[in-house]
């Protein structure tokens, strides 16, 4: 799974990334976060390079209640295309959510803590992870108005042999040459769109420990 990430230097999303429009409560800037958890408000490209906020932690449209954005803060790429939560946002609203680093905990023979290890890129650069989102308005309850709510999940796959010591799942990390592809609302077919989700080329990355 991908539990924990890490965005620093935000300013450098807006280039980074190809900006062309920003929510106004990041239009100062995206604030660094050393550590970015589930059901925070994450920064997330869409569309025509636009960044805009979400929470960290899918809720489906049909939904009942918000709750269900605890269990869904990853989609597994083996099957998305299939699975209720996901198959109708892999279609048409997907993202991306810069990030600089992610975190996995890796467990010793033995041992009763488990070691962290921050994964980045050997150049240091930002990088895009491959995200889905959805829009989810509560019900409403008497007087009170309805609520919308616009959440992400991060998409994982198998590890690459960087991260495989480590963890038996990584994020999908898009090349930076398939991220205006993952964006356009016009490739809608699975088919096409599954063959982004693969491990990162492993020479790209390194783990140490955090």
């Amino acid at each position: 799974m991908c539990g924990r990430y890490e965005l620093i230097d935000g300013q450098r999303v807006f280039l980074r990334f190809n900006i062309t429009t920003t929510a106004p409560l990041l239009r100062d800037g995206v604030p660094d976060n050393l550590d970015v958890r589930p059901s925070q408000q994450v920064a997330a490209v869409v569309g025509d390079q636009v960044l805009r906020l979400m929470q960290w932690g899918l809720v489906p449209f049909w939904a009942k209640d918000a709750t269900i954005g605890h269990k869904l803060i990853n989609a597994r790429a083996e099957g998305i295309a299939e699975k209720p939560s996901f198959k109708r946002p892999l279609r048409s609203q997907r993202c991306i959510l810069p990030a600089s680093a992610f975190f996995e905990w890796r467990a010793a023979p033995g041992a009763k803590t488990k070691t962290k290890y921050r994964i980045g890129r050997r150049d240091g650069e930002l990088f895009g992870l491959a995200g889905l989102y959805d829009t989810w308005t509560s019900a409403k309850n008497g007087a009170d108005a309805a609520t919308t709510l616009t959440t992400c999940t991060i998409i994982t796959t198998t590890p690459n042999a960087v991260v495989a010591p480590i963890h038996d799942r990584m994020p999908v990390i898009l090349r930076p040459e398939d991220e205006a592809d993952w964006l356009n609302p016009d490739l809608s077919e699975p088919e096409e769109i599954v063959t982004f989700l693969r491990p990162y080329p492993e020479e790209w990355l390194e783990a140490r420990v955090a």
